[in-house]
């Protein structure tokens, strides 16, 4: 288990530094934007070859880029916002952050009962009607839910607030008016319901499919054969099978949220990296740009890295050699085949 985590943490490392080289071709390598030319020809902010101070061969000026990165943290500054990248970016990532980590919690609760009741009453009403709820909040746009949220919770109900966001720590000297616990999670009760629906359609359907095709094993009419009743059926056998696929496409999907989580920071005004990235892209700040990029995707790499590792957790039979995709046995299932008894081809054989 140490090795296999070692290895991933290896890999993990060198595709950073993948993610790095590619932002280094598209942002450096590529011809510019001529709006940003224009921009700092007349002096607004030095362009990104002049923040970074890269001269000489390709090769010498990634080792620069990979430097201002790594050894001191530096993503440039902002042509727009007259500060450094980096402290933007640390400013509105807690929002996208709480943003996505709140909705996968919430599809996930919201899916998982939808796929395991449709999957236990397959074809009956209850599965249809559930279905039907799947495929209208699959079809929905999450700006258009966003608004329709907004206006049911906020402008006629006023139970919710419409949009606007609470820092999850009160400052007095902040900008914003509120903060606390209770307040943050009253203004993201909305933000992370819209989250949450869009992707729990798509996993309910999943779910579904993977508990139906569990039921069907071998090993599920092996345990009900020996007495099992249905719920440790469900929860020992169907349960623990069921969920490595989900766990992959979580890690999958985590571009896709952070696509998801930029309309809904649309919808309901929050500060976040999203709204950054659209206001980055309209004024063409190449550094906030880069430093979205570069953030986002070793994200991803980070959150796939941890994905690998929860996998062989829910199946320790599953460790990637060196070489191919053979599968190497824990000690512990190769004690128990060998105390099983050999059957040979001469006893098989009738007499």
């Amino acid at each position: 288990m140490v090795i296999f985590i070692i290895r991933r943490l290896v890999w993990g490392v060198m595709l950073c530094f993948v993610v790095t080289l590619i932002t280094f071709l598209m942002f450096f390598v590529l011809p510019a934007d001529s709006r940003s030319a224009q921009r700092n020809e007349r002096g607004f902010q030095p362009d990104l070859q002049t923040q970074f101070n890269l001269r000489g061969s390709l090769p010498e000026q990634y080792v620069r880029f990979l430097g201002q990165i790594v050894l001191h943290g530096s993503l440039g500054d902002s042509t727009r916002a007259r500060a450094p990248v980096a402290t933007v970016i640390s400013q509105t990532l807690p929002v996208t952050a709480s943003l996505m980590l709140g909705g996968v919690l919430l599809w996930l609760l919201i899916a998982f009962p939808i796929g395991l009741l449709s999957a236990l009453r397959p074809r009956s009403l209850l599965d249809r009607g559930l279905m039907l709820f799947v495929l209208i909040a699959f079809s929905a746009h999450p700006v258009w839910l966003g608004l329709v949220f907004s206006y049911v919770f906020g402008v006629r109900l006023h139970v919710l607030p419409v949009g606007g966001y609470c820092d999850l720590h009160y400052h007095a000297d902040s900008t914003n008016l509120c903060g606390g616990p209770r307040y943050w999670a009253y203004h993201m009760i909305l933000p992370w319901l819209t989250f949450g629906l869009v992707f729990a359609a798509l996993y309910a359907r999943m779910i579904r499919a993977s508990v139906l095709e569990s039921l069907d094993e071998d090993y599920v009419r092996t345990a009900r054969a020996k007495g099992a009743g249905a719920f440790r059926v469900l929860r020992a056998h169907v349960l623990r099978n069921s969920l490595t696929p989900v766990v992959t496409m979580i890690g999958m999907d985590i571009g896709v949220a952070f696509a998801g989580a930029l309309f809904i920071e649309t919808a309901f005004q929050l500060p976040g990296m999203g709204r950054l990235l659209v206001r980055s892209l309209a004024n063409g700040d190449l550094p906030m740009v880069m430093g979205i990029v570069l953030t986002v995707s070793v994200a991803v790499v980070v959150v796939n890295l941890f994905i690998d590792i929860l996998y062989s957790v829910l199946d320790p039979r599953v460790r990637l050699r060196g070489k191919g995709d053979s599968v190497r046995v824990s000690a512990g299932l190769r004690k128990e085949l060998r105390a099983q008894p050999r059957v040979t081809k001469s006893a098989t054989q009738a007499p």
